[in-house]
């Protein structure tokens, strides 16, 4: 049977002889359903429209890999290379006989890991291809796994170690479960975090902002964004890579979690500077 995957929001579903009626992801408050309803296809329709993966080098040790045309949200993943193996961050929606061969010559995945719901893409396909790849989804989000399988492995806590040197951190604030790594050998040495849009890397990319729904614009608690910002302390970094191509914070990332935060919370409380 086949494993529909959702036109809007990319997550694949359980394989199942029909469609779903629905896609909870979509009907949620932070997504939304198509204009043109809710609409569904298959890696196989997919590869026969021309979608394609397209991998490049975004630093030393760090590979995007993104599809092409452009699908459902447009995300891109990240393939970090260690010596301890490899993590794909976040998932695509498509995958294919050329980029397993392409992700093969890079060493492979060892472990996938992903920020949020929005970005569950075609996980388990991506897993198989690599030999059962555990997929690291925090137990907080666990409602919103669309195919449950025993490759998903729900964690708890505030950390989990994927592979040796690498740390997930749940921050929550866009879900409840929403993670960044830590990749601590990232921009030469000086550290790296990859936040999906965890935290959002936003147009001016010396700053970054958090949303509870980017779509339809609804803004998170500042005690929430206080809550990132002081977890984030605990790291050190100097680059933030964003979901999409050109969306990164090339230096100076972790001053500018800070002070994204309080800039956030100064307009949340006081209206910002034009306030009373």
């Amino acid at each position: 049977m086949p494993a529909y995957i959702c036109v809007t929001c990319g997550v694949q579903h359980e394989p199942s002889e029909q469609p779903p009626e629905r896609c909870a992801i979509c009907e949620d408050e932070r997504q939304y359903i198509g204009w043109k309803g809710q609409q569904w296809t298959t890696l196989e329709q997919m590869a026969a429209d021309g979608y394609h993966n397209v991998l490049r080098e975004e630093e030393p040790g760090l590979i995007s890999i993104g599809t092409t045309p452009s699908f459902a949200i447009g995300q891109r993943a990240l393939l970090v290379r260690t010596p301890g193996g490899n993590v794909l961050w976040d998932c695509q929606s498509f995958i294919d006989s050329v980029t397993i061969t392409a992700v093969q010559e890079l060493g492979g995945v060892h472990a996938i890991a992903i920020s949020h719901p929005h970005f569950y893409g075609v996980n388990i396909e991506w897993s198989e291809a690599f030999g059962g790849a555990p997929v690291y989804i925090h137990e907080s989000d666990r409602q919103w796994v669309m195919r449950p399988h025993p490759k998903v492995t729900l964690w708890h806590g505030e950390t989990t170690t994927p592979l040796p040197g690498l740390t997930l951190i749940r921050l929550g604030g866009h879900f409840d479960g929403a993670q960044v790594l830590h990749w601590p050998g990232g921009a030469g040495g000086n550290g790296a975090v990859l936040c999906g849009d965890t935290i959002q890397v936003v147009q001016d990319r010396r700053w970054v902002s958090f949303m509870y729904s980017y779509p339809n614009l609804i803004p998170l608690p500042p005690s929430s964004v206080q809550h990132i910002a002081e977890t984030m302390r605990g790291y050190r970094f100097d680059r933030l890579y964003g979901a999409w191509n050109g969306r990164v914070v090339v230096a100076d990332g972790l001053a500018a979690v800070e002070r994204s935060a309080e800039r956030y919370i100064q307009w949340e409380t006081e209206g910002g500077s034009n306030g009373p």
